[in-house]
């Protein structure tokens, strides 16, 4: 039958070592405490007679990956890929950092296995195959041969060979280690090897052995690869805590139903708990909570959820439906498996608070609960506790007095109001310092500091409702955490959200939801197949299998039949597309997959493709077993509320802060606020595990059942009094806030702009940046993305504002590559819109220009790809265009780009990008115009240049201190590998705080692709400038403002408008960045290069950058196998790669030893090794190939890079090879390969820094 649940709440903190050695077993000591009126004593085993089901979320798992506390574990991995996981995707986390940060490994050390599976070949006339077939052999042994993989698909396969890994693996376990991850390339669809290793590792003794294809059989060895490790590092740990949890009862725990929830929302008995699915075990149990008592099946109004605890914030939205992702990044490490869709910004109760250089900083760093905030009587910092407890929006004798060394104590107010005096003197002493009249008291530097949170915390809301083609506005909040319901209505009210809902325990919620959630397991299978009739009953039967699977797990574990429920769905994507959505079965009938696919493509994307296969990647069967377990909430609200009769009373008023001013607001106690009754705010509302502050003007009602429903008002437009106020002269928590809406603006548009998009290059690769402009076209914000566009785009938007001038109309969009309009290579196109606003009574003007720039994969030219490695001429690269409106009275014009771009080899993907890069535009103007109408024109244009001088002030400051330290005048040069000199001079002035960049003696444009547009240097210098900088400040045009910046013309940096530049914007424009860092003393040079390589045929193209080494710093060693500098795109999947493209990935490893020495070591290079299974017309545009990466303060130099061509000794005589067959093509090369060719790229390593003291 049906369980009725009475709640009874005890809170504790998580951690108090003081006095208990876990949470979860003392919180369950104090309810039998309290229950049986007897003491049970700490150092007792409790007794299980009165406790029947144990139900848990834990963040013992996310701690662990966190702090980098896990199992000792080895990873296995097929040979020639020792490093796969740690290059990852190649991409750097933060692209201003010099000093590479990547978290370090989880795994302890790798054993590279002899075998291989990749997708078979055979299409070529019989001399070419016996050929190929013949280097197969050479490569991987004569027992090469074929089988069908579990999809179907036939495979090459080169047998397991065992006798050494044996030996190896006897070696690591004699050495204390008992985990293993098994990561084999394809492992997914042809297990067989995975299997074999178990058994092996099974019988040498290892305990915990995690394979690839159990712990998520999906393609994408990357992801994949460091899912199993996680599970190798994390599930030992997760056993131990089981049981030493566990231990604490009497024993053992036997016969209790001991379950845990894991990432997916679903509970799992102890047993079978997994470190790769416990993730997110914590904030899980709160969106199961607040889906099961915020969300009106009847009304069907979506939920945003705002989960907000100690150290950050987790957003998640339930339309009905769990939403489930199958791959995110957390703690670095990417998580491949089914997961609830939770995204975290780094801002709760516990994030610090600072102030640097004219800005209020919330977090990223945390008091945590030890020490905590001031106000915990721990000598913790200012944190946004204490900002709450200072306004009057915590009120210490109604919070939990458990403070203190005899944990007693209620929090303590007087330290924080100090703290709170003692850093508005220091923000006062600023303004003074800056000529600022403004003054702030503690109280609003405290509501700034609110204020602020509020804003970081509604960007992951945004973001994920943009992200899905959603709009915040249509849903409702429920908010929950133990501080989360003191910010609901100022989330609620930023966001422009209708209804705030907060549950009577959404103190406890995530605990609460563990009441409510059900015992989930799943199975699933790698598929890769057409979706298609042949194929239906293929897919039927697939999923009975695994229904059948799953079905007998939850029957072992105690359900009976009619309490599972069995969900089926299909891993979905187009074909030539790495974007997946697992889909459903519609409404309308069994096997109907295909509609829940492109309803949710064409919502999240914008379109869908009808004319394209769409593929089958995976079945997944979800099983449900139901709990039975519900809420009676008609017994609970007699418990826990006042009954209906009655008037609303408060039991106190106390002064609380909003809006700049004190409020005497009323005190209410929610058990004892009569059902159904309304009141209006301001108000606080005291309940045992949460604290609900209502703002003035909202509307309260307390429902049936006793939760509080808040009615949001009307936001009203800003005054023209306090619009002047705020333009008049800055504000520092206004700079803080609008620094923030200005980056969240350029966020939306870029992903607004991988939503919609098309190509590989833009949607996978991430080969784009969008911005917002000022009225003369200077760069106010733009999102993270590639740093050789932001400068240039700057330029590409001036450019248009004086070559169009009123012949740009509202409504208009243009689009423009050619690099005397600020372009830096033709692939890379901009679209750019004004955007309008009325100036004056009757007169519309543009008050700001929004623009993205996407890598286009062909626009025509000499090569497919437009990026020929030995161009000449500009019209040798493709359609150069200066000028071409695109969008005009409201209308797409499809000529007008047809005749822009003829020569172009994929018209239709160019289409849609395009059609892509105008929405992302549209987006940015829609949430410009928004924050006009919240804040007025007048005030976001003061903010525009407030932040532009705040960036200014950052680099004056910044030159003042390199000329103190290095002199007034710097120099530096450096070559490009065909001799070209780049020269520079940084003449500083102190007194004027400014810079002259002077590369006079820089040597002339030349006769291939590597001149840069000046465009080019300029996103170099803006890169530098901000990567100078210490503190995280937003990138824009404030920080060229103190520069001047001379390059002649017609030099390599500066060419005439007909001349070559492809290989400028990707080659020479890393060598640019080299020289200004090394003027700067910074950093030792990085690779220095792109290593761009293209191959294809008439039928496709492929083109991809590759990593190297960064230069080493001042502070630490150079990052191995990672993008630097103005580049951060992201590399293919080795097996999305193989199963694609007619190629085999030999190798993909660091290049041992090719960073240079020194008291800090360059990061090493890579070796990317390439066989080919057909002919096809290859290039490389690569530097650093005569020149070495240079070091610093006596460290060596990098190693160079190699290209090396090695013919198919079967196939071709062999002909300039030196003895091992290979030969050395230089940096810039193209040829055309034939079957059973190789060609190896090896990048540079980054030079050292300081001398190595031996």
């Amino acid at each position: 039958g049906e369980t009725i649940v009475k709640p009874i709440v005890k809170k504790l903190l998580s951690e108090d070592p003081a006095n208990y050695k876990d949470a979860p077993t003392e919180g369950i000591r104090r309810i039998i405490e309290s229950e049986e009126q007897k003491p049970i004593p700490t150092s007792h085993d409790i007794d299980i007679n009165q406790i029947e089901t144990i139900r848990m979320g834990t963040t013992v798992a996310t701690n662990a990956l966190l702090e980098r506390k896990g199992e000792p574990n080895v990873l296995v991995i097929t040979k020639g890929f020792r490093d796969l996981l740690r290059i990852g995707n190649q991409s750097r986390p933060k692209i201003f950092d010099l000093e590479i940060c990547r978290p370090e490994a989880i795994y302890d050390s790798v054993i590279e296995v002899e075998e291989r599976v990749f997708p078979k070949y055979e299409d070529g006339n019989e001399e070419e195959m016996k050929a190929y077939h013949h280097k197969l052999k050479d490569v991987y042994g004569d027992d090469i041969g074929t089988e069908k993989s579990s999809t179907g698909q036939d495979v090459w396969i080169e047998p397991l060979k065992t006798k050494n890994l044996k030996d190896q693996l006897e070696k690591i376990h004699a050495k204390g280690v008992k985990s293993i991850a098994v990561v084999l390339l394809h492992s997914y669809m042809f297990p067989k090897h995975e299997l074999a290793i178990e058994e092996m590792a099974k019988d040498i003794g290892f305990t915990n052995i995690s394979l690839s294809h159990k712990i998520m059989p999906m393609i994408r060895a990357v992801p994949r690869g460091l899912t199993t490790c996680v599970d190798a590092y994390l599930t030992p740990i997760l056993r131990d805590y089981v049981n030493s949890f566990c231990s604490g009862f009497k024993r053992s725990l036997e016969g209790v139903n001991v379950s845990f929830m894991q990432s997916d929302g679903g509970l799992t008995p102890a047993d079978n708990f997994m470190g790769s699915r416990a993730i997110l075990s914590g904030p899980a149990g709160g969106v199961v909570g607040y889906s099961s008592t915020a969300y009106d099946p009847k009304t069907k109004v979506p939920i945003i959820s705002f989960d907000m605890g100690g150290t950050s914030c987790d957003v998640s939205r339930f339309g009905g439906e769990f939403e489930h992702i199958h791959e995110t990044e957390i703690a670095g490490t990417t998580i491949q498996a089914p997961q609830l869709d939770i995204q975290t910004v780094a801002a709760g109760g516990g994030s610090c608070l600072t102030f640097q250089h004219g800005q209020l900083q919330v977090g990223p760093e945390s008091a945590g609960s030890h020490p905590g905030p001031v106000c915990y009587r721990k000598g913790g910092p200012l944190a946004v506790t204490d900002a709450n407890l200072f306004l009057g929006r915590i009120q210490p004798e109604y919070f939990p007095h458990i403070f203190g060394e005899s944990e007693k104590e209620p929090l303590d107010y007087e330290a924080t109001k100090k703290a709170f005096e003692k850093l508005a003197v220091e923000i006062n002493t600023y303004y003074k310092d800056q000529g600022n009249s403004r003054r702030m008291t503690p109280e609003e530097i405290a509501y700034g500091f609110i204020e602020v949170a509020n804003e970081a915390m509604c960007r992951p809301i945004r973001s994920m409702t943009i992200s899905k083609g959603l709009d915040a506005r249509n849903h409702e909040l429920s908010c929950f955490g133990g501080a989360g319901a003191q910010h609901a209505c100022a989330i609620a009210q930023n966001l422009k959200m209708k209804k705030v809902k907060i549950h009577r325990y959404s103190g406890i919620l995530s605990a609460y939801g563990l009441g409510l959630a059900n015992v989930v397991q799943e199975t699933q299978e790698s598929c890769q197949k057409p979706f298609n009739k042949e194929n239906l009953m293929t897919f039927n039967e697939r999923i009975d299998v695994l229904s059948k699977k799953v079905t007998k797990q939850l029957m072992d574990i105690g359900f009976t039949e009619n309490r599972i429920e069995l969900k089926a769905f299909l891993n979905l994507r187009y074909d030539g597309t790495d974007y997946t959505i697992m889909s459903s079965e519609s409404e309308k009938g069994k096997g109907d997959f295909v509609a829940q696919f492109e309803e949710r493509y064409n919502r999240e994307y914008g379109f869908i493709i009808p004319d394209r296969t769409i593929i089958v990647d995976d079945i997944r069967v979800r099983g449900i077993g139901k709990t039975n377990t519900n809420v009676n909430h008609e017994a609970e609200s007699q418990v826990q509320v006042s009954d209906t009769a009655g008037e609303v009373k408060a039991i106190n008023t106390k002064k609380v802060y909003f809006d700049h001013s004190w409020f005497d607001t009323p005190i209410y106690r929610l058990n004892e606020l009569p059902l159904n009754s309304t009141f209006q705010g301001p108000a606080m509302i005291i309940h045992d595990t949460a604290t609900i502050i209502v703002q003035p003007k909202c509307k309260v009602h307390i429902t049936a059942t006793g939760n509080v429903e808040i009615d949001m008002p009307e936001i009203q437009q800003i005054s023209k009094e306090t619009s002047h106020h705020l333009a008049k002269e800055v504000d520092t928590v206004k700079l803080s806030i609008f620094a923030h809406r200005f980056m969240s603006i350029a966020e939306q548009m870029g992903r607004t702009l991988q939503r919609t998009s098309i190509s590989t290059n833009i949607k996978e690769r991430l080969d784009f940046s969008c911005a917002i402009f000022g009225p003369q076209g200077h760069l106010i914000a733009n999102a993270p993305h590639l740093p050789v566009h932001l400068g240039s785009m700057s330029e590409a938007v001036s450019f248009q504002i004086k070559h169009l001038g009123d012949d740009w109309k509202e409504g208009e969009v243009l689009m423009a590559n050619h690099p005397v309009a600020g372009g830096t290579h033709l692939p890379d196109i901009t679209v750019i819109t004004p955007v309008y606003d009325e100036v004056s009574p009757g007169v519309r003007k543009p008050v700001f220009y929004v623009a993205s720039r996407g890598h286009h994969a062909d626009i025509g030219g000499i090569k497919p790809g437009s990026m020929p490695p030995f161009s000449k001429k500009l019209s040798e690269e493709g359609a150069a265009i200066i000028s071409c409106k695109i969008v005009k009275d409201q209308r797409f014009d499809e000529e007008a780009v047809r005749t822009a771009l003829e020569g172009t080899r994929c018209f239709r993907d160019n289409l849609a990008d395009l059609k892509a890069q105008v929405a992302s535009n549209k987006q940015g103007i829609q949430l410009i115009n928004e924050l006009i109408k919240e804040y007025s024109l007048s005030v976001v244009q003061a903010y525009m240049q407030y932040v532009q001088d705040n960036a200014n002030f950052a680099v004056r400051e910044m030159l003042c201190e390199v000329a103190q330290k290095h002199g007034p005048v710097l120099h530096a040069e450096d070559f490009m590998d065909d001799g070209s000199k780049i020269k520079l001079k940084i003449s500083i002035d102190e007194n004027k705080q400014t810079a002259v960049f002077d590369f006079t003696g820089t040597s002339g444009q030349v006769d291939s692709n590597t001149n840069a547009p000046r465009a080019v240097a300029v996103s170099a210098i803006l890169y530098c400038l901000r990567c100078l900088i210490s503190y995280d400040l937003p990138l824009n045009d404030g920080c060229l403002q103190p520069i001047n910046i001379i390059i002649p013309d017609k030099s390599i940096l500066n060419p005439e408008k007909d001349r070559a530049v492809v290989g400028g914007n990707v080659l020479t424009s890393q060598r640019v960045t080299d020289v200004i860092l090394k003027a700067f003393k910074a950093v030792a040079a990085s690779q220095g290069c792109m290593n761009n390589f293209l191959f294809g045929n008439k039928n496709f193209g492929y083109y991809e950058t590759i990593c190297g080494g960064s230069g080493a710093g001042p502070n630490r060693h150079g990052e191995s196998g990672v993008h630097t500098h103005m580049t951060n795109t992201r590399i293919t999947d080795v097996e999305i790669l193989e199963q694609r493209y007619p190629v085999t990935l030999l190798e993909f490893n660091l290049r041992q030893h090719s960073g240079g020495e020194g008291k800090h070591r360059g990061g090493d290079g890579i070796v990317r090794r390439f066989l080919f299974h057909d002919n096809l017309s290859v290039g490389i545009l690569s530097e650093r190939r005569v020149y070495a990466p240079y070091g610093l303060y006596g460290g060596k130099p990098g190693k160079k890079g190699r290209n090396l061509y090695y013919p198919n000794p079967h196939l071709s005589k062999q002909e300039n090879v030196d003895d091992e067959g290979k030969m050395e093509v230089g940096g810039r090369y193209s040829l055309d390969t034939r079957r059973g060719d190789v060609i190896a790229i090896c990048s540079p390593g980054g030079g050292g820094f300081g001398e190595l003291k031996k």
